[in-house]
């Protein structure tokens, strides 16, 4: 007499994301923090993958920029730079800039990129961009040290205000961490999205004062000036890391509220559309 083994009936888990900004899940991204730093390691261990200059190109790229900058800008079109040594002038705009460009062009295709993991596993997605922007302060450290050795080289003492120079950093990769919610959910829509990353790129930088100071802008035009958000980090970088320059002032108040209104709506749209993400890709 055979045994028969019955086989237990269980039914399929179905897991539904969560839409909007409430039901933001705090607990579940903590629970998956070590994911976090794994996504953000493999983003730094491919970005230099199969380089022959590896992390050099952190301090190639800004120095040959401030070769370009000085030369053409400095000292053929005579732009001031606040009684500043040019070179500094520009270099002090370029790390914050250039921490905001890399963590947003990565953060914006991150989707895409990491395409097979969403399709298969279950995990916040929020990490993804998140991990893009995080990888991105490998770069800007490294540039730092560019930085620290041409103020010695130049003589330019650090001012008391260098303090809140972490302030600023958060607030440009903020802003970054924003921006990236907004256009990696439309990159999985629209995959033409990665197209116009260059040209945003380019003409947000100009909008930026990094070849130029803030203190060209007419002085009833600041506060407008300041819904860019990068103008009030950059400037108070300068400040903070130099403290030669005028401080941002209220434009500074108007790019933090334009930066918090950015990562806020950016995160309540990637939330909604975080439903769709596994299904388009």
């Amino acid at each position: 007499m055979g045994l028969q083994v019955k086989k237990a009936q269980t039914s399929p888990l179905v897991m539904k994301p969560a839409s909007g900004w409430v039901s933001l899940d705090f607990h579940a991204i903590w629970e998956y923090r070590e994911l976090l730093y794994f996504l953000t390691w493999r983003d730094i261990k491919v970005r230099y993958k199969q380089t022959l200059l590896g992390v050099a190109w952190a301090v190639i790229q800004p120095l040959l920029m401030i070769f370009v900058f000085t030369l053409f800008f400095g000292r053929l079109a005579g732009i001031p730079s606040d009684g500043l040594p040019y070179p500094i002038f520009t270099l002090t705009a370029l790390l914050p800039w250039q921490l905001f460009s890399r963590a947003f062009t990565d953060a914006s295709t991150s989707l895409v990129v990491n395409e097979r993991i969403i399709t298969k596993v279950y995990f916040p997605r929020l990490l993804v961009p998140a991990s893009a922007v995080m990888a991105s302060l490998v770069d800007f450290a490294i540039a730092f040290v560019l930085l620290i050795a041409m103020m010695f080289f130049y003589g330019v003492v650090p001012s008391a205000a260098v303090a809140a120079l972490p302030a600023f950093i958060l607030l440009a990769l903020m802003t970054a961490l924003g921006i990236g919610f907004w256009l990696s959910a439309l990159d999985v829509q629209y995959r033409d999205v990665r197209y116009t990353l260059p040209f945003i790129t380019q003409l947000w930088m100009f909008a930026t004062p990094i070849v130029y100071p803030a203190s060209l802008v007419p002085e009833g035009w600041r506060l407008l000036y300041g819904l860019n958000p990068m103008a009030g980090v950059v400037e108070g970088f300068r400040w903070a890391l130099l403290g030669k320059t005028e401080g941002p002032g209220p434009m500074l108040a108007v790019s933090v509220a334009a930066v918090l209104v950015l990562l806020i709506s950016g995160l309540y749209f990637f939330r909604r559309m975080e439903r769709t993400f596994a299904d388009v890709l």
